[in-house]
């Protein structure tokens, strides 16, 4: 009995010390730029200036539906599934774009990287595309995600700015932070774009 009480300590302790590992080496991670332009309790406004993805298309309709293929191939991409081999390093967010009529994932590529300078990728799947300049409306939840969740977290942003008087348009999108072996201090943000003049 005493051994299975200490082979639980160690378990622990290897799980703690796992968290903490991954939790600094996320802290390392070149996050995607933006600038906030507004702050309020529950959500804020944000500037994304243009951005080079990594692309997949996809015809799920749900979040587990699309995390997992979707990764794989992005994933694939940047691992070294491309032309020349190249490691490209991960980034955060993950995008995605979930809805009925066609869906996509997006890993945000290193700001050393450009459309021009990208490896092709092996995988026809994976394309190579740049975003335009954008405002966002951004509301923040923790733990893992689900459909549900971000079901629930599109709504509460959409009522908060049709309280505000901020037209959205398009579709909400959802944005990832942290990989699923994390267990603690997760984040998870669901955006939409919004007309905003400063």
């Amino acid at each position: 009995m005493k051994t299975f009480f200490v082979l639980i300590a160690i378990g622990i302790v290897l799980m703690v010390l796992f968290q903490s590992f991954t939790i600094m080496s996320l802290n390392k991670t070149e996050e995607q730029k933006y600038s906030v332009v507004l702050k309020e309790k529950d959500f804020e406004i944000r500037f994304y200036p243009s951005a080079t993805l990594a692309t997949i298309n996809s015809n799920a309709k749900t979040y587990k539906d699309l995390s997992g293929p979707g990764f794989r191939k992005l994933a694939g991409y940047i691992f070294g599934g491309n032309e020349t081999n190249t490691n490209i390093a991960m980034t955060s967010p993950v995008h995605m774009n979930i809805n009925d009529s066609a869906s996509t994932m997006s890993f945000v590529m290193p700001s050393a990287y450009t459309a021009e300078n990208l490896p092709k990728p092996n995988n026809s799947e994976v394309t190579i595309q740049k975003t335009q300049d954008e405002y966002v409306a951004v509301i923040r939840f923790g733990g893992f995600a689900s459909d549900k969740e971000l079901t629930f977290y599109a709504e509460k942003l959409h009522n908060i700015l049709a309280e505000k008087g901020i037209t959205s348009y398009g579709n909400t999108r959802f944005l990832g932070y942290n990989p699923p072996f994390q267990l603690v201090n997760r984040k998870n943000e669901i955006i939409v774009s919004v007309n905003w003049n400063e």
